[in-house]
């Protein structure tokens, strides 16, 4: 395994509203590697954004970080430094670490893009400001970000405003900002969700391209499996506030070990399904104003046990890779396993796929 570039342990953030805290995020435990994937899925209002913008620091008004700490090992000055990012005050952050260290692209670009700015100005800035590029240097190597994300004839498009290239096109220029400064670590918050599907296509490519010549670390927050699929070393599975289940993406997605994760597979349309009815999981997500008691999926899981209610399960250990919390693979539980629909839908596409996807994963 790789060195840890970014360790997330026992992170508790909440928010202050008018009925009361809320309490958002409960315990994250999360490891990034050099070189690596982790994809970080569940439905919305699970608490991803909000775990992943506690590493950038990107804090609103009525929110709190009650315990737990970010730890980022870093090259500074030639040397590998540890620092836990939690302990940096808001301008350590800006100049030491946010846009320079760690980039972070968002759903929607125009959103992330200054619409009074030329998109030249807006790649070239940050190398002037962290990197003390001169205006020359900072021009050329923002010629080749474009051309690197894909954006043909650059020196033109260095000269347009937001509103005039396409929501792929500036999703492009919104990659080649946040890796102007050669960041180690990129996180991305449902990168493709404003995009039509082919052009989702391309831009899930271009992040895996770059990656790849790069050796960059990558965290992708979406809801979408497909996506997971296509770009995932690693994944973490949230709920209510909580990883539930971590393992590899082959792991994750041909054995399964959480109901919640079941429910969620299931519920992936498949074309060559018989059935016609999608799943759904029952019930709802718990109010997180309330103090859960055991685990918080057990009031919709049709396997729960009586200690489901009564006392919130740990991390058990499945393989080295791969830990799921939940009762069920306690050695005194009865032996549950997924429903045949889903047992059905994985055994045919490790069919389609092969079994050299079921081998354990080996980190770049």
């Amino acid at each position: 395994m790789s060195e840890t570039v970014l360790s997330i342990r026992n992170l508790s953030i909440s928010f202050k509203t008018s009925n009361g805290m809320v309490n958002a995020i409960r315990g994250v435990d999360l490891d990034l590697h050099k070189g690596e994937t982790v994809a970080i899925v569940g439905e919305s209002g699970s608490g991803k954004s909000v775990t992943v913008k506690a590493i950038m620091r990107i804090l609103s008004s009525n929110q709190r970080i009650n315990s737990g700490s970010i730890t980022f090992n870093y090259e500074r000055d030639g040397k590998r430094v540890s620092q836990d990012l939690l302990k940096l005050s808001k301008k350590e952050m800006r100049n030491r670490i946010n846009g320079k260290r760690i980039a972070m692209v968002f759903q929607d670009p125009m959103t992330s893009l200054n619409p009074t700015m030329t998109i030249g100005h807006q790649i070239m800035e940050g190398m002037i400001i962290h990197l003390k590029k001169s205006r020359s240097e900072a021009y050329e190597r923002a010629l080749e970000l474009l051309t690197l994300v894909g954006i043909t004839a650059p020196e033109k498009r260095m000269k347009c405003y937001p509103h005039q290239l396409s929501g792929g096109m500036r999703q492009r220029v919104v990659i080649a900002i946040m890796l102007a400064c050669n960041p180690e670590v990129l996180i991305c918050d449902e990168p493709t969700t404003a995009l039509d599907v082919t052009i989702q296509a391309k831009i899930l490519e271009l992040i895996k391209d770059i990656q790849a010549k790069t050796n960059i670390s990558v965290i992708y927050i979406t809801h979408d499996l497909g996506v997971v699929a296509k770009v995932a070393d690693y994944v973490a599975v949230m709920y209510a506030g909580k990883i539930v289940e971590r393992g590899s993406v082959n792991e994750i997605f041909y054995d399964p070990k959480h109901p919640y994760t079941w429910g969620l597979l299931s519920s992936m349309p498949d074309i060559g399904s018989e059935n016609e009815k999608l799943y759904t999981i029952p019930g709802s997500p718990p109010n997180l104003l309330n103090k859960v008691v055991g685990d918080a999926f057990a009031p919709r899981n049709v396997h729960a046990l009586n200690i489901d209610f009564k006392q919130e399960p740990p991390m058990f250990k499945v393989s080295d890779t791969h830990y799921a919390a939940t009762w069920l693979l306690h050695d005194n539980a009865p032996r549950v396993e997924m429903s045949d629909t889903l047992r059905k839908r994985i055994d045919k596409v490790v069919k389609e796929v092969g079994s050299e996807w079921m081998q354990p994963h080996s980190y770049k």
